[in-house]
Formats: C-alpha cells, sequence, structure tokens
C-alpha cells in the first residue's frame, strides 16, 4: 500500500494494528460485542473509532512539525472592505411616552 508523503508512517502503522486488534477483540471476545456501563457500545470505541482515526489520517494533513513553520511563516489575510458597523434600532415609542 502506498502512502502519501505528508503522512507519519509511525501514526498509519499505529492506526492500522488498533483497528486490526479491535476488530480481533470484537470477533474473538462475545463480551466486546456487547455494551459496559462505563465506555458504552464496545464495538463503537473497539473498532468504529480507531477506523474514523485511520481514516481522518488519510484524509486530512497533518499541522506543520517545527522545521516546516520556520520555513514558512504565517501570513494572516486581510479580509477585503470595511469593517461591519452595528445598524441603530431605534425603539417604538410606548403611549404613555407621547400622552406626557
Amino acid at each position: 500500500m502506498q502512502t502519501r508523503p505528508d503522512i507519519h508512517s509511525g501514526l498509519d502503522v499505529l492506526m492500522r494494528h488498533a483497528v486490526a486488534i479491535g476488530v480481533a477483540i470484537v470477533a474473538l471476545l462475545p463480551a466486546a460485542r456487547g455494551f459496559s456501563p462505563t465506555f458504552g457500545w464496545m464495538p463503537l470505541w473497539l473498532v468504529a473509532m480507531p477506523l474514523c482515526a485511520w481514516w481522518a489520517l488519510h484524509r486530512f494533513r497533518m499541522p506543520a512539525g517545527e522545521a516546516d513553520e520556520a520555513a514558512a511563516p504565517v501570513r494572516m489575510r486581510r479580509r477585503a472592505g470595511a469593517q461591519a458597523r452595528r445598524r441603530r434600532v431605534s425603539m417604538p415609542r410606548s403611549r404613555h411616552s407621547q400622552a406626557a
């Protein structure tokens, strides 16, 4: 399996092992297919969450490391246009203020 160069290989291996171990535990232990009062539905934490983390590792870019930050400083873009102003809200006059 070919990985992208921006994916940390150690995290990729860790997530792959976590998914494999979670699937093995759910397949082999009947208690791991049930509900725990402390953790909730066990297959969620043993299989689904590691799969989501592994997917997120491949789908989204990793944050830049310290070496990358020195090479490319972060620049804030200014928004075009003027700053928004509050609108003046005119309150309807009550009957008592008109009579006085």
